[in-house]
C-alpha cells in the first residue's frame, strides 16, 4: 500500500508542480502587462484549484469536503484557518467571493513570475525575519485590501502544523482583528492526515474543512484570541477524531492515538 501511494504521490507532485510553474509564468506575464487583478488571472487561479482537487481525487485518492462556507457573512472578512497542507488553499479559495487576499511569506513573493502572479491577485506579503516588526506593514496592506472588498485569508500559526501538534497562534491575527473591524471566520480542517507536511507519501481519504460561525468585531483582544484558538483547535480535533474513528489508510502510531485520546478529552468531543 505504501509503495503504491508513494508512486501516486510522485505522479501527483510532478503534475502539480509542473502545472503550477506554467500557470505562474502565464499569470506573471499578465501581471507585468496589466499590474492588477484581471478576469483572466482569476479564471486561471480557479482552474489551478479545480484541477488540483481533481488530481488529488483521481491520482492520490484524496476527496475534498468543505462545510459551512454558506454561513460566511457578505462583504469583507478575515478567514483564519488551521494550516496543515497545501490542500487548505484549495478548500478556502472558492469561499473568498472572488476577492481573496492571502497572507504569504515574503520568500514566495520574491520568486520570479510566481511572486508577480501572487501580487496580481492581492496577496499580502510578510517578512517573517522581522518578527513583530512586520505587523505594521501587514496591517496597512490588509486595510487597503479590505477597502477594496477583499476577504483576507490568514493562517494564525504562520506555517503548516502536523495534526495534533501543539498550537502556536501568533499576534498578527489579533492585531488584524483589532485594526480591521470585520468579522473573523475560523476554519478547522484535518488535511494533514492525508497530505502531511514534508511527507513523501500522501494517503487516500476525505480531507475535510469546516467554516465555523463568525467572530464579530468588538471583543477584547485576549477574549478574541482565546475564542479563536478554542474554536479552531476543538473543531480540528473533532474532524481528526471522526476520520480516525471511520478508519483511514494512513498508519497511525500508538503515540498519535494516545495524543488524540487526550486531545478529544480536553476538547470534549
Amino acid at each position: 500500500m505504501a509503495l503504491i501511494q508513494a508512486v501516486r504521490t510522485a505522479i501527483f507532485y510532478l503534475l502539480f508542480l509542473g502545472q503550477t510553474a506554467i500557470l505562474a509564468i502565464i499569470v506573471g506575464i499578465i501581471a507585468i502587462i496589466w499590474r492588477r487583478r484581471t478576469a483572466v488571472s482569476w479564471a486561471i487561479a480557479n482552474y489551478w484549484r479545480n484541477s488540483n482537487v481533481f488530481m488529488l481525487r483521481w491520482i492520490v485518492g484524496i476527496r475534498t469536503e468543505v462545510e459551512g462556507g454558506e454561513t460566511i457573512p457578505p462583504g469583507p472578512c478575515i478567514i483564519a484557518a488551521k494550516h496543515q497542507s497545501d490542500w487548505d488553499i484549495f478548500a478556502i479559495l472558492p469561499h473568498t467571493d472572488e476577492k481573496p487576499a492571502y497572507i504569504a511569506k515574503r520568500e514566495l513573493i520574491d520568486i520570479p513570475f510566481f511572486g508577480w502572479a501572487a501580487q496580481s491577485i492581492d496577496t499580502i506579503s510578510i517578512d517573517r525575519s522581522l518578527g513583530a516588526g512586520a505587523i505594521p506593514t501587514m496591517l496597512a496592506e490588509a486595510k487597503a485590501k479590505v477597502a477594496r472588498g477583499c476577504r483576507i485569508v490568514i493562517y494564525p500559526e504562520g506555517t503548516r502544523k502536523a495534526p495534533l501538534a501543539d498550537p502556536d497562534y501568533r499576534q498578527g491575527i489579533v492585531r488584524m482583528y483589532e485594526a480591521l473591524g470585520v468579522p473573523v471566520i475560523p476554519v478547522a480542517l484535518n488535511s494533514g492526515l492525508y497530505w502531511g507536511r514534508n511527507s513523501l507519501v500522501m494517503w487516500p481519504g476525505t480531507a475535510r474543512a469546516r467554516f465555523l460561525p463568525a467572530i464579530m468585531p468588538g471583543l477584547p483582544a485576549a477574549e478574541f484570541a482565546d475564542r479563536l484558538k478554542t474554536l479552531i483547535e476543538s473543531e480540528t480535533t473533532r474532524l481528526i477524531a471522526e476520520a480516525v474513528a471511520a478508519g483511514i489508510a494512513r498508519p497511525l502510531s500508538a503515540d498519535f492515538r494516545a495524543r488524540l485520546a487526550a486531545a478529544t478529552q480536553v476538547a470534549g468531543v
